[in-house]
């Protein structure tokens, strides 16, 4: 891995390059492993980790395993949106994050409502198949913008948010590279998926789709690491937030100071100014006595 290119604003730092310590297996001088660490707790945050996967792929696996057995449309759907609701229940109860068991709920019943519309079981999987081609479209789409969709769903995962549209060109360019790479590998997926939609069996299709879950994204999960471990580290904006509200308050308590201070001054000469001061002051001399 190259080190971050970061912009040096300071010379102290090349000063002390001759005398910093070697690397090592714990991280270097430049803090890239804990990038790295940083990287791939993000990157499980973001996606659902192992858990995520299961909830994604457990319900299209007992519809086909289901309906290869015995054929039915209708056991085989409320099957796999019993699952999915059973796996967002346990989320809601144990107070997880829903994002993922939600997802999954909804597309599993979009899945149902449209194979129970057609009476064909293939259009369990035709939402999800549109979807990905949607999201494939959307990965190049934003990237061409400037305003790359991995970048949109990273950013506020690493306290980020869209710093690295304008201040951190290195990342938006290790975003751009990202979302590319998704756009790709779902795609490449999509060409696989469509052509059998059209001529495999449901069981074939469904089988296929099953094995096609986990790989492609895990490939682009891998690529977005690796693209954003080279990259310059996040800009953290609500540590800065914090610090300025920190600063504000300080230069706050600064001028109450000042001013109770000037009050305080202001007080004392008010006292030394009173009537009876000023009829013991002596009289200056007088003019033509």
């Amino acid at each position: 891995m190259t080190s971050y290119d970061r912009p040096t604003t300071d010379t102290s730092a090349d000063r002390s390059s001759a005398t910093a310590p070697p690397p090592d297996a714990a991280g270097d001088a430049h803090g890239r492993h804990d990038g790295k660490h940083l990287t791939e707790a993000a990157l499980f945050e973001a996606f659902g980790g192992v858990r995520g996967m299961v909830e994604t792929v457990l319900p299209g696996l007992l519809f086909v395993a289901i309906y290869t057995v015995n054929r039915d449309l209708h056991v085989s759907a409320i099957a796999a949106l019993a699952v999915s609701l059973v796996l967002a229940a346990v989320r809601l109860v144990r107070r997880d994050t829903m994002k993922h068991a939600f997802s999954g709920v909804f597309g599993v019943a979009f899945g149902v409502v449209f194979a129970m519309m057609t009476g064909n079981a293939k259009d369990f999987y035709l939402p999800g198949m549109l979807y990905t081609l949607g999201l494939s479209v959307a990965y190049f789409v934003t990237t061409l913008a400037g305003v790359p969709l991995i970048g949109l769903i990273l950013g506020p995962v690493f306290k980020e948010n869209l710093s690295w549209r304008t201040r951190n060109p290195g990342r938006k360019k290790a975003y751009a590279k990202a979302s590319y790479a998704w756009g790709l590998i779902l795609f490449a997926k999509c060409a696989i998926l469509f052509p059998l939609y059209w001529w495999a069996d449901t069981t074939h299709l469904g089988w296929v789709l099953i094995a096609l879950k986990i790989p492609p994204f895990l490939l682009a999960v891998y690529l977005t690491w690796v693209f954003l471990a080279k990259a310059p580290p996040p800009i953290d904006v609500f540590a800065e937030m914090e610090a300025k509200e920190r600063a504000e308050e300080a230069a706050k308590g600064e001028r109450e100071k000042e001013r109770e201070a000037l009050n305080l001054v202001a007080d004392g000469l008010a006292r030394d100014v009173t009537p009876d001061a000023i009829a013991e002051r002596p009289e200056g001399p007088r003019q033509g006595g």
